[in-house]
């Protein structure tokens, strides 16, 4: 029997990427393992691997390099030797029939690190339960399936999928509206265009309610990061319940540490003080485990591991790759990844992997003279903590005035995943380690 090649979920946002190229012929071997094409997703380009083997066969209507394609579309098929090449119809209609029930289907489209987990384990990925509200398996699915069997949850959630018309979603991705959001006036819920226009106009009025088409100005298309970006900030806002706390903490021992690495140094990338920050987090994250989770099935997920998410700033957008483990590394351990990952930021060539598994962001703005801002949380996780500058002012120690470093910290949270009293406790207990920094730095973890 054919099997079909589909688009895989490379974030878990994602609900259509643009197709780079194959990296196979048609008519060639393809054998388990192999990279069969390359797939642009929200941030980055990552080459698909083929989990299973066969002769290569594109259809007629097989997507281009540059086109769009939907997660779970059908690209091509991967042959037994003489079996015959499965009738396929060119019309869209019929296309997206079948993407729709390959979605829909027993069989999920597992993400290439849960595939290659699974099979390395002996596990079917299409059993595997998924813990949110994404058809895509992952290998915290994985884990959890091997001590909890799987339910019906899939079918459950396509039962009660929002149906939503191809034109309301293309304007709510120009409009940077979350439709899922968006309660439809069609058929069954279905959500229309109109519905969009509407929601827009009421969430986004502008300051004196006029109609922003009658507005004279130059309308500049946005890139798909911009889209993403926007899509995935007004989720962040419109998802949660968010709640920002600041705070002033005295940063001179900060400073002290990281001037004594710079004489200490081996290496020439002198770890900064978002690399240092990074492994405070860390370390006081186990202290209130609500902030290293997310909000999950009218529940908080905690997660196994501190993956510490670091904001930066690259040209048309921002990007925020993952320190993995953040916890049991060592400072300078922590610096040499920071600095990799903000250089293949800004000459684009992080994976797709590098920006996934995120389960605490950190965002700095102090290089701008900014003290204190509202981040806005980086979904599904539930906080993220924003960095300010660091200013000379006068402190108090040992009831006297002396002059002093002072840091300006906004902790953003997810207020249905965690209270405010509790991440307000963390808030200090974190103000006590950056107060004197330099033991937490020689074990890999505390």
């Amino acid at each position: 029997m054919p099997i079909e090649i589909v688009v895989p979920r490379l974030g878990w946002s994602m609900d259509e990427g643009t197709f780079s190229e194959w990296l196979k012929k048609d008519g060639e071997q393809v054998n388990a393992g192999d990279m069969i094409f390359v797939l642009e997703g929200e941030k980055a380009s990552q080459e698909i691997e083929s989990f299973d083997s066969g002769i290569l066969h594109l259809p007629a209507d097989t997507p281009q390099p540059g086109d769009t394609v939907a997660v779970g579309q059908t690209l091509g098929y991967l042959l037994a030797e003489g079996e015959a090449i499965p009738a396929r119809s060119n019309s869209s209609a019929d296309s997206m029939t079948r993407s729709v029930s390959k979605l829909a289907g027993a069989k999920r489209v597992g993400g290439p690190a849960a595939r290659r987990r699974a099979r390395e384990l002996g596990v079917d990925v299409s059993a595997l339960q998924a813990a949110d509200s994404e058809t895509r398996a992952t290998i915290d699915d994985r884990q959890r399936t091997e001590t909890h069997p799987p339910t019906n949850a899939l079918s459950r959630r396509i039962g009660s999928r929002v149906a939503v018309t191809p034109r309301a979603r293309r304007k709510a991705r120009e409009l940077g509206v979350d439709w899922s959001s968006v309660s439809g006036s069609g058929r069954n819920g279905r959500i229309r265009e109109r519905d969009v226009l509407a929601f827009a106009k009421h969430a986004q009025p502008d300051a004196a309610g006029a109609d922003l088409s009658t507005a004279l100005g130059t309308q500049q298309p946005a890139s798909r990061i911009r889209r993403t970006i926007a899509q995935r900030m007004l989720a962040g806002v419109q998802q949660t319940a968010p709640v920002t706390l600041t705070t002033k903490v005295d940063a001179t021992e900060l400073v002290g540490l990281r001037e004594q690495r710079k004489a200490e140094s081996a290496w020439n990338g002198v770890p900064s003080y978002n690399d240092i920050l990074v492994k405070l987090v860390a370390a006081a994250l186990p202290e209130c485990p609500e902030l290293n989770a997310c909000w999950r099935n009218n529940g908080v997920f905690t997660y196994d591991e501190i993956n510490i998410a670091v904001a930066v700033d690259i040209e048309g957008g921002l990007v925020a790759p993952v320190i993995k483990n953040a916890n049991s590394l060592l400072l300078d351990e922590i610096a040499k990844q920071s600095h990799s990952l903000a250089e293949q930021a800004r000459t684009g060539t992080l994976s797709q992997n590098q920006l996934e598994g995120g389960t605490f962001t950190i965002t700095n703005l102090g290089m701008f003279d900014i003290d204190f801002f509202t981040p806005i949380i980086n979904l599904p996780q539930s906080a993220i903590l924003g960095v300010g500058r660091i200013v000379r002012e006068p402190v108090v120690r040992d009831n006297t005035v002396v002059p002093g470093d002072v840091l300006g910290l906004s902790l953003t949270f997810d207020h249905r995943a965690i209270d405010g009293a509790t991440a307000a406790k963390w808030l200090q207990h974190l103000c006590k380690l950056i107060a004197q920094p330099s033991r937490h730095m020689t074990d890999a973890a505390k």
